[in-house]
């Protein structure tokens, strides 16, 4: 923590830092999932939600100013990515905007091993199934807002529509398969809650950005220029992101359920059965702590599209603009 919160002082360095170190793009090769990965290890990591408020505006000013061609005195190149990637972990890439704290990334591992971990954990009463699938759908809807593409604004209509939608598809997945599963093995009924993310999740995302399936998302040339809005973009943004999500879910909640349940069966958990719930969670965030970074990596950030693949109007706009344009970039959310 000393280190991060102390990523401005001054270091010996020969010369001034260079002003083409381009800092609009990762650090790391974003065209390989190795280079994504990384990217996405620094910006999941749960340890920037204890960042006080003062680093946090230290490295927007730092960033700020180093895009318009200011480098504060004695920063470093390490100090410089440290600043941008404190930036990226609490600012919103297309507005500027401070992210809710639980919505950002990086609060995804210990909120979603404590959710996820009592969904796995409370699932064998209807009462108990209907609490943390709402729980579950309300972080989700937060996260879903905080991270979506795209500059413009959502309604409360929207965002109410897409709230009690995705709650409502979770609540009746779950409790329609937990019927079904009553007399099946126990270990069926422990996948009853990640069938009813995985639906919500497809329920969820489109609802809540249904603005940009309206609208279109702002679409750029390799340079960063703006070219318009595309709806084309924003169905392939969110098929990917819809695909990271429920991918992130899968290894939480497919491997505890296997490890409770032969645990359960031995004396131990027998005889201290308050231990279920806090190994539970244990285990969910061991695999959140992989499974989060390495599903965000599975697609790039900023995300291609062949300009032939774009809306017809869009296509003639581009090629009237410029004919050189082969492919558009969009951030494709989170």
């Amino acid at each position: 923590m000393r280190l991060r919160e102390t990523f401005l002082e001054d270091e010996r360095m020969s010369g001034e830092l260079s002003l083409h170190i381009n800092i609009k793009e990762p650090r790391w090769d974003q065209s390989t999932f190795t280079g994504r990965a990384k990217h996405f290890f620094t910006v999941t990591d749960p340890r920037n939600l204890l960042l006080s408020s003062k680093t946090l505006e230290e490295a927007r000013r730092v960033i700020e100013d180093y895009r318009m061609g200011k480098v504060s005195p004695g920063l470093t190149e390490d100090q410089l990515w440290q600043a941008k990637y404190i930036y990226d972990s609490a600012f919103h890439p297309d507005t500027g905007e401070k992210m809710i704290l639980i919505g950002r990334m990086s609060a995804q591992v210990p909120m979603n091993m404590t959710i996820t971990g009592c969904m796995l954990t409370f699932y064998r009463t209807t009462p108990a199934v209907l609490f943390w699938q709402w729980v579950n759908q309300s972080f989700n809807a937060i996260v879903n807002y905080t991270n979506r593409s795209g500059d413009a604004p959502i309604t409360v209509n929207q965002l109410g529509t897409a709230y009690i939608s995705a709650t409502t598809g979770a609540v009746v997945t779950a409790l329609g398969l937990k019927s079904l599963t009553k007399h099946l093995p126990p270990i069926v009924g422990r996948y009853v809650p990640f069938a009813a993310v995985a639906a919500a999740n497809c329920i969820n995302i489109p609802l809540m950005r249904q603005r940009e399936l309206k609208f279109g998302i702002p679409i750029l040339d390799e340079n960063g220029n703006r070219l318009g809005e595309s709806k084309k973009a924003a169905q392939q943004a969110i098929m990917q992101v819809v695909v990271s999500r429920i991918g992130m879910a899968a290894p939480a909640m497919a491997i505890p359920p296997v490890i409770m349940n032969a645990l359960e069966k031995r004396a131990f958990l027998k005889r201290y059965p308050w231990l279920n719930a806090p190994l539970q969670v244990g285990l969910v965030g061991l695999c959140l702590v992989f499974a989060t970074p390495l599903c965000c990596a599975l697609f790039p950030q900023k995300s291609s599209m062949k300009v032939s693949h774009l809306e017809p109007e869009l296509q003639a706009q581009i090629r009237e603009k410029n004919s050189s344009i082969e492919v558009i970039y969009f951030n494709k959310g989170l």
